[in-house]
Parts: structure tokens; sequence; C-alpha cells
């Protein structure tokens, strides 16, 4: 009975594992001319990284800016589709990023971006003091806790080219059926020159006397 007891605490203690990780992940929409920040807190010596990637509008491209406390830049790129950036903090405060759209005049852009600080607890620690081998079920939790992490990730970025995939097939189909609009009013147009001319070709002419 006391193993029972001692593996489910395990198994819940390893499933919370995660809350000691910040995490923010987002995806708005960016108008064209616009920039839009973004504030985070921070600890001294903590690990972070911005991900982002720019699912529709334009080409797909968005200006980033990590700034610190100071408002230094530590992270800048141009008309970037995604990218990912990681650094360690060397002073504790809120630190700002923004996206902008700034060089784009018609087009608005969704993006996505998920931002991480810190480090997840090992979880053999969580598990307390062990002076012996994990046990077969603390194994496997540690096992499955570590393919859920990789399919979560792969799930989001799948999710990511999915809606990137179908704004594309979205945009393409309008410009078929555009084309399609056109070219029929094309050969109505083409028809009735036709049936136009060819009524010269036929039509009585009256003589002059």
């Amino acid at each position: 009975m006391n193993s029972c007891i001692q593996s489910f605490v395990t198994f819940t203690v390893l499933a919370l594992s995660c809350i000691l990780v910040s995490c923010t992940e987002l995806t708005f929409e960016l108008e064209d001319n616009a920039r839009q920040c973004f504030y985070e807190e921070l600890k001294k010596d903590a690990k972070a990284t911005l991900e982002f990637q720019v699912i529709t509008g334009g080409n797909y491209d968005v200006d980033v800016i990590l700034y610190d406390i100071n408002e230094k830049e530590l992270y800048s790129v141009q008309k970037k589709q995604y990218d990912s950036h990681t650094f360690t903090v060397e002073q504790p405060g809120i630190y700002k990023f923004c996206f902008s759209n700034e060089f784009s005049t018609i087009s608005h852009k969704t993006v996505y971006f998920d931002f991480q600080s810190g480090e997840e607890t090992q979880l053999t620690k969580t598990m307390g003091n062990h002076h012996t081998a994990l046990t077969q079920m603390e194994t496997a939790c540690v096992t499955i806790h570590e393919n859920l992490k990789i399919a979560i990730d792969y799930q989001t970025h799948h999710r990511l080219r999915e809606s990137q995939g179908r704004d594309m097939a979205e945009y393409l189909n309008e410009r078929v059926q555009w084309w399609s609009v056109g070219e029929s009013v094309l050969i109505v147009i083409v028809g009735i020159c036709q049936v136009f001319i060819l009524r010269q070709f036929f039509a009585e002419r009256r003589s002059n006397i």
C-alpha cells in the first residue's frame, strides 16, 4: 500500500514539475505600419529562449528586437520569417521584445511567439533522495514526461505549418477564382465581338442609285 502511495506522489510531482519553467505562448495580429511589444520579468542567471514565426501575411517576414532592462539591444533581426534566440539573464528585471511591421504599408501579419525562461528541475531531483536505482514506474514516468515534451513541441510546429499552408492555399484559391472570372468575361467579350463581325459579313448592303 505504501509503495502505491509513493508511486502516486511521484507521478503527481512529475506532472507538476513543468510549473517551475515560466512559459509565454501567444499568436497575435500585427497590423501594417505597426509595432507591438511584450514584457517579461526575468530572474538573474536564468536561461531564456525567444522563438517566433510569421504565420500569415505579405512575405511572411517581421522585424524583432529584444531589449534588456537598460533598453540595450540583445537581439535584433530584420524581415525574418522565423528564428530562435537563447540567452542568459545577467541583470534581473523586466525585459522587452518587440515585433515590428513598420516596413509594410499594405499587409498585416499573424505572428506566433514562444518565450520560455528558467530551467526545468531534473525529474530525478523531484523524487526525493534515492539511495537505490529508480523503480520501473519512476523510470517509465521520466520517459513519458520527456516524450510528452517532444510531442507538444512537434504538435506546435505542425499546427503553425498547417495554418501557414492553409493561408497559402486560400490565397492561391482566391487568385484562381479571379483568374477564372477574368477568363469568363474575356470569352464572353470575344464571343460577342465575333458575332458582331460575322453579322457584318452577311449583312445586306444597299446600293446607292
